[in-house]
């Protein structure tokens, strides 16, 4: 396994859309693998492959709450089915916008499908954290930071404090 480069805003490639992925095979499952092991050396909760470099419907999830065995989750062509009205506030951060929080509203459930890790359709309802990470994490598939959803004055404020992260790690 290999840990990837994450792209950060304002980098023009997490705008990109997604295109599906035609079957899980051997390479699909190695990048999973390898955004999994990126995911946690960050540390995040999720990762989709465009905040990689690749422009794949592919993401990777662990929620499990802190001190738990790990429960690593694999998204293949994630789609939402429907959702509920009811929206729940919750303050959101990305690997793609460094220590920038912010509040999201954002439907507390939602009834998605997707590919497993083997290539097996799965269908589910998500609540929670879940339904807000797979929300989020989908967001990229379609080239959206939760950023986006700011007003214009908050999403000037992550990007200079984005800026501000770079340019320390790069004299680091």
């Amino acid at each position: 396994m290999a840990i990837l480069p994450i792209l950060t805003t304002p980098d023009p490639r997490l705008k990109m859309v997604s295109e599906p992925v035609e079957a899980v095979t051997d390479e699909t499952r190695k990048l999973m693998d390898d955004m999994l092991e990126t995911m946690y050396d960050a540390p995040g909760i999720g990762l989709a492959a465009i905040q990689v470099g690749i422009a794949k419907n592919i993401i990777v999830m662990d929620i499990s709450e802190a001190g738990a065995p790990a429960a690593p989750r694999y998204f293949v062509n994630p789609e939402i089915l429907e959702s509920v009205e009811e929206k729940k506030p919750y303050e959101e951060g990305c690997l793609s916008v460094p220590e920038y929080f912010n509040v999201i509203d954002r439907p507390e459930k939602v009834k998605i499908t997707y590919l497993d890790y083997n290539g097996e359709r799965v269908t589910e309802w998500a609540e929670g954290l879940y339904a807000v990470c797979i929300q989020h994490e989908m967001d990229h598939l379609k080239g959206i930071l939760f950023i986006d959803y700011l007003s214009r004055m908050k999403r000037d404020q992550a990007l200079r404090k984005v800026r501000k992260v770079n340019k320390m790690n790069a004299s680091a």
